[in-house]
């Protein structure tokens, strides 16, 4: 008899101690904040950097001129060292990112890398005087320009070919 009493009362006791910590899990979640909303992404000014990479590659470095405000330049870097290797990323009012790639890097190789492995498309675009050619099924969505410096120009993201081919438009070397 004593058994089944004991088997009783830890059974109750695994019940009573379960929605003791519900209720406890209940109220942490009600009355300790919490924040859903987007993170809030900061901006960055790449004119030092622009300056830099314009006056060290070895190839006409490219970046956007007359872009609305609403896109935000989130990243920035320049690897002499790394076949002179330009990046400028931005970040869209829609959650879409866009980034510009440049490199002297064999082309193969950094197109792979800049679109995240897509793969080259029959079409092109005209954009400012230049032959695009656009690359697709990677992770991002890509417009190519291939100069005849040896530099290599990558428009990429998940933005769409509207807004890729704003950036590529955008582009100015001086």
């Amino acid at each position: 008899m004593a058994a089944s009493k004991g088997k009783r009362q830890t059974v109750r006791d695994m019940v009573l101690s379960l929605g003791l910590i519900m209720v406890a899990g209940l109220v942490m979640y009600l009355f300790i904040p919490h924040d859903d909303t987007a993170p809030d992404i900061k901006r960055v000014d790449y004119r030092v950097e622009l300056l830099t990479a314009r006056r060290a590659a070895s190839y006409p470095v490219a970046a956007p001129e007359g872009l609305p405000s609403t896109w935000k330049a989130t990243s920035v870097r320049f690897r002499g060292d790394d076949f002179d290797a330009w990046h400028l990323g931005f970040h869209l009012p829609d959650g879409d990112y866009v980034q510009v790639e440049q490199s002297t890097q064999k082309r193969s190789t950094f197109i792979d890398e800049a679109t995240q492995g897509a793969r080259k498309s029959e079409k092109t675009e005209q954009l400012a005087g230049r032959t695009w050619v656009r690359y697709t099924d990677g992770r991002y969505d890509a417009l190519v320009l291939e100069s005849a410096d040896g530099s290599t120009t990558v428009v990429a993201g998940t933005a769409s070919w509207a807004e890729l081919a704003r950036m590529a438009e955008s582009l100015k070397t001086a």
